[in-house]
């Protein structure tokens, strides 16, 4: 019987599709996939740093891991076991702890890794790490959706950050091989690919391309695809990528472009390298050129120094700003980063009630963004299906999830679709039939 390996995955979409290249690797070499709990020879789990908690959770999830198989050999990697690999390996139950430069190898060693003893820790120094190791895979089983890894590392210095430490320094896939990739997901059948990296805006090839060369380029290859453009840092979407997305029949009318604060003061102690006024700027040119667009923000709460009145003002300016909903993230301190020695701390209870409003806020946005697109007509990709009510869900290109009645066994591509009412946290939509690329709708 083949050896079996199961996999966890904790944090941002980069760590998922990474995590489906490594799945690959054991996949080429004979093993068996299983979920996480199930009887198995090896678990792998890649970590996360950004999310609190991060020893917990890595715990937490090395325990579910085996309980299901109790003599397996445990595997973790990722930015946490980068960052903190003795910590990491004091773990119980875990056998090795792979870096991020080393992840990719893990299932070379899988053989051996299943001999050792003692927990083994392979870390290396990533300050001047130029490598890039691409990654271009399916969201869980789902066979809709791809993310083609493009960039890797960050060069910036964000105080409240750890990520340039667990990455590495900035560095991107060569241009010449971009359209390779491209092709190959629309081979494998997928309806939508989502540009990623750690720090997307700022690609830069070898060769010297940047990110609007790539957009530029993908639009003029007119892939049978929708591609979405991931997270993106408002300094680096200029308004030539905005208007190239604006004018394409390839890119979808959905941003997500992290703010953090509102506040002036708040921005400038978070090293970060822009001012509300600018991001103002990116999000009118957004909507002046794609008014149905979608925008999403991250935001920061309870960050040293963030005082009632700061807070009230980043709130303010969040009013100003037409997005759709926010991904809010309550400040936690991080070892080796410079925030987490300033004083003005905010009280835990501050943070959370602030996280809490800011949460609330983002409910009320994305409600009033699915009741301003009933009555119009989307393209839909059917993702998952419930037996119970009889419907497909799936996200339309302007980010609106929907739920579709249809039958279980429908072609899994593009449906023109009729926004016809909002439900709760989901738009009823009826189907238009099936069409046989997934172009961007304006309408």
């Amino acid at each position: 019987m083949s050896k079996r390996v199961a996999f966890h995955t904790l944090g941002c979409k980069l760590n998922y599709s990474e995590t489906s290249s490594i799945s690959a690797d054991f996949v080429a070499r004979g093993y068996q996939v299983v979920p996480l709990g199930a009887e198995a020879e090896l678990i792998v789990i890649n970590t996360c740093t950004v999310t609190e908690n991060a020893d917990a959770e890595c715990r937490k999830i090395v325990r579910r891991g085996l309980k299901g198989a109790p003599d397996a050999a445990v595997v973790v990697t990722g930015c946490y076991a980068q960052l903190q690999p003795e910590d990491v390996a004091s773990i119980d139950g875990v056998r090795a702890v792979f870096g991020t430069a080393e992840k990719s190898g893990i299932a070379d060693l899988a053989d051996e890794i299943l001999s050792w003893d003692t927990p083994q820790i392979h870390t290396s120094d990533l300050s001047e790490d130029t490598s890039f190791v691409g990654s271009a895979t399916a969201e869980g089983d789902s066979r809709t959706r791809a993310f083609l890894k493009l960039q890797d590392g960050c060069d910036y210095t964000c105080t409240f950050c750890t990520i340039p430490l667990a990455r590495g320094p900035a560095r991107a896939m060569e241009f010449e091989r971009i359209a390779e990739a491209i092709d190959g997901l629309v081979r494998d059948g997928f309806h939508e690919i989502v540009l990623s990296g750690i720090n997307l805006g700022e690609y830069k090839a070898p060769s010297g391309e940047r990110f609007a060369d790539v957009v530029r380029l993908i639009d003029v290859l007119q892939p049978p695809v929708r591609v979405r453009i991931s997270s993106i840092e408002p300094n680096t979407l200029s308004n030539e990528i905005i208007d190239l997305v604006a004018n394409s029949t390839v890119f979808v009318p959905h941003f997500h472009v992290p703010l953090q604060s509102g506040s002036v003061e708040i921005l400038k102690r978070m090293r970060r390298r822009y001012n509300p006024e600018k991001y103002q700027q990116v999000a009118q040119r957004i909507f002046e050129r794609m008014p149905h667009a979608a925008l999403g923000i991250d935001v920061i709460v309870g960050f040293p120094g963030e005082t009632d009145d700061l807070f009230e003002e980043s709130w303010r300016f969040l009013e100003s700003i037409p997005f759709t909903y926010l991904h809010v993230f309550t400040y936690s301190e991080r070892e080796n980063t410079p925030a987490a020695s300033y004083a003005d701390v905010v009280p835990m209870s501050v943070r959370k009630a602030r996280t809490a409003r800011l949460r609330a806020f983002s409910e009320q946005r994305r409600a009033e963004h699915h009741a301003r697109n009933v009555g119009s007509t989307r393209i839909v990709i059917p993702e998952t299906f419930d037996a119970q009510s009889g419907t497909w869900s799936g996200w339309t290109e302007n980010y609106v999830r929907v739920a579709m009645h249809a039958p279980e066994l429908i072609v899994r591509g593009p449906h023109r679709v009729a926004l016809t009412e909002v439900h709760a946290d989901v738009v009823a939509a009826t189907s238009l039939g099936h069409v046989a690329r997934t172009p961007q709708v304006q309408v």
